[in-house]
């Protein structure tokens, strides 16, 4: 096989994808703007690197399946005729060519799922959409970039725009020339490695003359016009959510196992030339037992409370599965720190209040609402007719939900909170909120105000976030509410009490009795229903079960 069968008949490179594939550096990034042919070019990267070298294996991935299926499979099976490969995998997304070798369709959803490669070699590793994985993600997958076959050049690529969650590492990598924070060994950084072919909408003839597209691209905020139109680096310097990664923050929304008692409220940024946010989240709460429920573990290997410690917890160093995040019967692991999960999101425009509150009640169903915050804004009059919030609260009130509350609007402080709980694992978002997904990465420091985030054209779905965050704290006990309420700060809602309204009492009670033998254990139920007494009042307590 040669060059004139891989770039020539079947695939004829532009200028800067040809400068590209001629690139004899280890470590080289494509791209910048939208637009210049950057996953086509990593694709026949792959097949070229396959084809040239009998027997070797190369790898192309994208950061999630869906997105996989969406660009180099979708390619692949339009661009790459039926003659030039053996066989195509379905199930294992592996073509194996006519010369043997074999390319793999991989992605990583999970910051973990890089391990699944652990023992391959890979001639050529691409990843497309760079900036969607984490540098960990990249080193671990610069140890697979290897081959056995004498003579061949292990090398990797990746292309990308600028933006999302791994912008500071790649821009760098490949634009600064430096070893990011957190680079394994940075001594060992060599620039020379690394070659950045910068690549526009104009380096493309099919889109350099398309007036549509390229009115799309000047169309959008501002940020991401200068990034996916000018490819421009420096647009997100200073990201704020700098930690921000996809499947360490982020989870399936079946896996949560959420229960009808764990506390649930929804916050709204007012918009009506700008979208209305909304979004719904609940709080798995902390549990005041989770000591008791730890001694009991260490004596009784069999009980979830050691099993779910024995696994990597959700949000631990180790990392996660898929499964991490799922409890036990109650939905929940023993002795598991609180957590803020935001669940679901509604994000439109062109919506009066009164519509408004009526897709959020039908987007309620039969979920219990605890409470509703509301922008600031939207309870200022500004003609005679009743205010956005009070109109709003009509429709809502109507229908069964609570009229909405004045949100917290301390920006500093907000944004603090919410760096703080993703960086303590303490806030988890939902796929299905993917607003707030792409959102988060794409904030920016205010150079005039570092502490604060720059305000944006949309940054709809971070405010409102922002406005449910902050109260979250106290419902599930995280942040900066775990420790002693400073002057005016509210108490922690289930810090300092041993039992949490909804969940039955006779559970909770039947979790923090440790006893072993069974006269001990008597007692130490009656005082736990005493103490139940005490904090919820004279109320009907489960029966006792005295067959232990």
């Amino acid at each position: 096989m040669g060059e004139q069968l891989d770039l020539g008949r079947l695939y004829r490179a532009f200028d800067r994808q040809r400068e590209f594939h001629n690139s004899k550096k280890k470590y080289r990034l494509f791209g910048g703007a939208a637009g210049p042919g950057k996953t086509k070019a990593l694709l026949w990267e792959a097949i070229r690197k396959a084809l040239f070298n009998k027997g070797c294996d190369t790898l192309l991935m994208r950061r999630t399946f869906p997105e996989l299926e969406a660009s180099l499979v979708a390619q692949f099976r339009r661009d790459v005729p039926r003659d030039l490969y053996r066989s195509f995998n379905e199930a294992k997304h592996i073509v194996t060519w006519t010369n043997g070798s074999t390319t793999r369709f991989g992605y990583c959803r999970n910051e973990n799922d890089v391990y699944q490669y652990q023992g391959a070699e890979f001639l050529f590793i691409g990843i497309d959409e760079l900036t969607h994985f984490t540098l960990k993600q990249w080193q671990f997958l610069t140890s697979r970039n290897r081959c056995p076959i004498p003579g061949t050049f292990p090398c990797m690529a990746g292309a990308t725009n600028p933006g999302n969650i791994g912008h500071a590492w790649v821009k760098a990598l490949w634009v600064d020339k430096l070893p990011p924070p957190g680079f394994e060994r940075p001594e060992q950084y060599d620039a020379g490695d690394y070659d950045f072919i910068r690549a526009r909408i104009a380096d493309n003839p099919i889109y350099a003359n398309d007036l549509n597209y390229r009115k799309t691209l000047e169309a959008l905020p501002e940020q991401l016009r200068k990034a996916f139109l000018e490819g421009d680096w420096n647009v997100f310097a200073g990201q704020y959510f700098d930690l921000f990664e996809i499947g360490r923050h982020t989870t399936r929304p079946e896996e949560i196992g959420m229960q009808a008692w764990w506390p649930r409220w929804i916050s709204i940024d007012w918009g009506f030339q700008h979208p209305s946010a909304v979004y719904w989240h609940c709080a798995m709460p902390r549990y005041p037992w989770a000591g008791a429920g730890a001694e009991k573990s260490k004596r009784d290997p069999s009980t979830s409370a050691a099993k779910a410690a024995a696994s990597a917890p959700f949000g631990s160093a180790q990392g996660r599965r898929d499964d991490s995040f799922k409890g036990g019967a109650d939905g929940a692991q023993d002795g598991a720190d609180g957590r803020i999960i935001t669940y679901r999101e509604f994000v439109q425009n062109g919506l009066s209040p009164r519509m408004l509150g009526q897709a959020i009640a039908e987007r309620c169903k039969d979920e219990k609402i605890q409470q509703i915050y509301l922008s600031p804004d939207a309870f200022a009059h500004r003609t005679s007719e009743a205010s956005i919030a009070e109109q709003l609260g009509e429709v809502l009130a109507a229908n069964g939900l609570p009229r909405p509350s004045q949100a917290d609007d301390d920006r500093i402080g907000g944004w603090q909170l919410m760096y703080q709980l993703l960086e303590q694992d303490a806030w988890v978002i939902t796929e299905n909120c993917g607003k707030l997904i792409e959102c988060l990465p794409q904030l920016v420091r205010d150079n005039r105000r570092v502490e604060d985030v720059r305000k944006v054209e949309g940054d709809d779905p971070a405010d409102a976030a922002r406005y449910g965050i902050v109260p979250g704290a106290r419902y599930a006990g995280v942040g900066a509410h775990r420790s002693a309420p400073g002057a005016g700060q509210a108490p922690p809602l289930y810090s300092q009490v041993r039992f949490m309204p909804g969940m039955p009492l006779g559970e909770q009670i039947a979790r923090q009795v440790t006893a072993e033998d069974a006269t001990s254990r008597a007692i130490q139920f009656q005082r736990l229903e005493a103490e139940a007494r005490k904090q919820f009042g004279p109320q009907r307590l489960p029966r006792r079960r005295w067959n232990w």
